[in-house]
C-alpha cells in the first residue's frame, strides 16, 4: 500500500527482529562460552600454582603428591569450578638432587569443564583446561 506516493513500512521491524534474533542469540551464547572458559582457565591456573607450592614445601617426594592433589582439589572447589575429570601431574625430579642444589617442582593441572548446559551449534559439550606452574624447592632443606 502507498500513502502519498510512499510505501508503508508496516511489519518491517518484525521481519528485522526475526532475522537478527538468531544472530544475537548466537553472539550471546558465544560470549557466555568464552567467559566460562576464561574463568575456568583462571581457576585451573590458581589450582596449579597452589599444587606446585604445596608440593615444594612437602618434606618428601612421597608426601608431595598427596599434598599437591589435595591443594588442587581444594582450590578448584573454593573457586567454584566443578570438573568432570581432574588430574594433577607433578615433576618431582628436583627432590632427588643433593642439598645445596637449586631445584623446582612443577605441577600440571588438567580439568575437563562440563559445558553441556550451553546448547548451541559449534560449542563443545566439554573442554579440557590445562595449566602448569612451578615453585622452587628450598635449596638447603633435606630432601627425601
Amino acid at each position: 500500500m502507498t500513502v502519498c506516493g510512499r510505501r508503508r513500512d508496516e511489519g518491517s521491524a518484525t521481519v528485522e527482529l526475526v532475522i537478527l534474533a538468531p544472530a544475537l542469540l548466537a553472539f550471546l551464547l558465544l560470549a557466555v562460552f568464552a567467559g566460562r572458559v576464561a574463568l575456568a582457565r583462571q581457576s585451573v591456573q590458581a589450582a596449579a600454582a597452589e599444587a606446585a607450592r604445596s608440593a615444594s614445601i612437602a618434606r618428601s617426594s612421597a608426601a608431595a603428591g598427596g599434598q599437591a592433589q589435595a591443594a588442587a582439589t581444594a582450590t578448584l572447589a573454593s573457586e567454584g569450578l566443578r570438573c568432570s575429570a581432574t588430574r594433577v601431574d607433578l615433576d618431582l625430579a628436583a627432590f632427588g638432587a643433593p642439598v645445596g642444589t637449586a631445584g623446582r617442582v612443577s605441577a600440571t593441572v588438567r580439568c575437563t569443564v562440563d559445558l553441556t548446559d550451553l546448547i548451541a551449534p559449534g560449542i563443545p559439550g566439554s573442554r579440557e583446561v590445562v595449566a602448569t606452574m612451578t615453585s622452587p624447592l628450598d635449596t638447603y632443606r633435606e630432601r627425601t
